[in-house]
């Protein structure tokens, strides 16, 4: 049981039909709920953590909870770092003890990508620690995130077979038509599978992985909208997209939307029901356990990734 990166998890997936969950964390209820559901499961796991979660919890805390979490399940967890927009930020995380960063340069023209990604590489490699780029860009609008419709765009299959060979990166996030937070699509759901065929063919021994798949689960926003607090519209990755991506490379999930949802849905229900009470753990014991069954369901169900340790 130790921290990891993720290069036996991916080495496994890669030539299996299976994902590894990547569950964003804030706070003590939602680590618990992941890895409770994880060791249920026997599945191998990431938890990862944005920029805004790190200044959020502040590190010191997430790296102990993580560790605790280890100590408790007896697990081997992967700490990784999502969406480090600059070299600074990656090089704290690796100095602090996680095990894996991501870099997202998609901002930038093409070469800064690449330039700045083996920056991050090189630093992270030195010190044992793998690597995740992004390459295209994805829509939608999650913590820092914020990419509209316009300035989206797929990933082109021979810029990433390049920018993998010119950076030496470990795992390349992609965008074929996932978006980040509840609305991800407009009308009918889309993800370009030809694309991701092309890509994998490409680059077939490079874990990819998928950003923005939170499948925004009809319970949770149906229990959300019932408890106050509309979220009309909302539309998730169907699941078995997220099944058929994991045939071609797809080897890392990302899943945040989905538990911020049922946390709030729990919360949300528990205070209606019950106005008078004001003991915090009342209500976030149940939406830790919400966040446990949801987990579960998207190890089992969705990435197939149950009995896979």
């Amino acid at each position: 049981m130790a921290l990891v990166t993720t290069k036996e998890m991916f080495a496994k997936a890669l030539v299996s039909d299976y994902a590894i969950g990547a569950f964003n964390v804030n706070n003590m209820e939602i680590v618990q709920g992941i890895v409770d559901a994880a060791k249920i499961e026997q599945a191998p796991l990431i938890l990862q953590v944005s920029a805004g979660a790190r200044k959020y919890a502040r590190p010191a805390y997430l790296l102990k909870l993580v560790e605790a979490a280890i100590e408790d399940t007896g697990l081997d967890i992967c700490l990784h770092l999502d969406h480090g927009e600059d070299f600074d930020i990656c090089k704290k995380c690796v100095d602090d003890g996680f095990t894996s960063v991501m870099v997202d340069g998609s901002k930038h023209p093409f070469e800064e990508n690449i330039a700045l990604t083996k920056q991050v590489v090189e630093y992270a490699h030195a010190h044992g620690v793998v690597v995740e780029a992004e390459l295209g860009k994805l829509a939608g609008v999650e913590d820092s995130i914020s990419v509209d419709e316009r300035s989206a765009k797929f990933t082109d299959p021979a810029e990433a077979q390049e920018f993998v060979e010119r950076t030496g990166v470990d795992s390349l996030a992609i965008a074929i038509g996932t978006s980040h937070g509840a609305y991800k699509f407009k009308g009918d759901p889309y993800l370009d599978f030809d694309r991701l065929k092309e890509i994998h063919s490409l680059i077939p021994e490079t874990p990819l992985v998928l950003h923005g798949a939170s499948t925004v689960l009809k319970e949770f926003v149906d229990r959300c909208n019932e408890y106050g607090g509309q979220i009309p519209g909302a539309q998730g990755v169907p699941e078995e997209m997220i099944r058929e991506a994991t045939k071609y490379g797809i080897c890392k999930v990302n899943i945040d939307t989905d538990l911020r949802l049922a946390m709030t849905a729990e919360v949300r229900r528990f205070l209606i029901e019950s106005p008078s009470e004001f003991d915090p753990r009342k209500y976030l014991g149940p939406a830790r356990d919400a966040i446990q069954r949801m987990v579960q369901h998207k190890i089992r169900d969705v990435l197939n990734a149950s009995n896979t340790l």
